[in-house]
């Protein structure tokens, strides 16, 4: 029976996050730039001989119809496919963290699933289903550390300098739509460009979620402090609660509870499976 073994899922953060307007949807306009970080579920695939998708968790218990399953699930439909599988998740990416772990297991399952099925579905086709999936899906599709504007869907590769990162999760989560349906989010942030951006780098912007974000979630200002108070400056990513600073030489220990997660992690430079979509030369 084909099997795939050990493929990663790595997390993003938000270098920053500027939400410029609104659209008569509802849906918020932003401007950020997504980078992939080292920090990566592991997930396993069996083929199963019928069409039956099961999944095991190793780590952390996951809702039973999680992102990897929906993403099996939408592949079978929309190809026709009558192979199953089973999933075997060893979840480190932390949830509520605001650093896309279940957009980039999704990606994965459709990436890795492309491939044991033998489906040959190109880039753009997985992307259009991603999309289903979660807005963050097809960066991680993508595979490739980018400037993100609109909802999410427009995705410019960016190159962006080796760097290493701290990055801290409290103990307490938050949901993302707590924040975006705030009175009191900053929704009118003037746009940048790349080339702004590109001056600065590890240095530009800021998150706008954030204000709103601590005065939800207390611990996110906790853990600001704690890289501050390491003479780092420090931001949340997404929507939180986890936040970061790029590296420095010289850094003082970073001190947090016993029960927060704390990271130094790595970019890089593209997914580890770019290349697995048939045609692979839309990137």
């Amino acid at each position: 029976m084909k099997s795939l073994y050990d493929v990663p899922a790595p997390a993003k953060l938000n270098l920053f996050l500027h939400i410029t307007g609104r659209r008569s949807d509802g849906y918020h306009l932003l401007q950020s730039v997504f980078m992939l970080v080292d920090w990566c579920d592991t997930l396993h695939f069996e083929m199963r001989p019928n069409s039956r998708i099961s999944r095991e968790d190793l780590t952390v218990k996951l809702p039973d119809d999680d992102l990897s399953t929906r993403a099996a699930r939408l592949l079978q439909k929309h190809t026709g496919c009558t192979q199953g599988v089973h999933i075997t998740v060893n979840k480190q990416i932390p949830a509520q963290a605001g650093m896309g772990g279940g957009s980039s297991d999704a990606a994965t399952c459709l990436l890795a699933l492309n491939q044991l099925w033998n489906l040959k579905l190109d880039l753009p086709t997985l992307e259009k289903l991603g999309l289903q999936l979660g807005a963050d899906v097809p960066f991680f599709l993508r595979g490739r550390n980018a400037w993100v504007e609109g909802v999410g869907e427009e995705i410019t590769p960016i190159d962006l300098p080796p760097a290493d990162f701290w990055i801290i999760k409290p103990a307490a989560g938050i949901e993302t739509s707590q924040i975006f349906g705030h009175p009191d989010l900053k929704r009118d942030t003037n746009a940048a460009t790349i080339a702004v951006f590109a001056a600065q780098t590890y240095d530009f912007g800021h998150n706008d979620l954030q204000p709103v974000a601590q005065g939800i979630c207390p611990d996110i200002k906790l853990a600001l402090n704690a890289l501050e108070d390491s003479g780092l400056n420090a931001r949340m990513t997404g929507s939180g609660s986890a936040v970061f600073a790029h590296c420095k030489p010289g850094t003082k220990p970073i001190l947090v509870p016993d029960h927060w997660q704390v990271r130094k992690c790595s970019n890089l430079d593209v997914h580890p499976l770019v290349g697995w979509a048939a045609s692979d030369n839309y990137r």
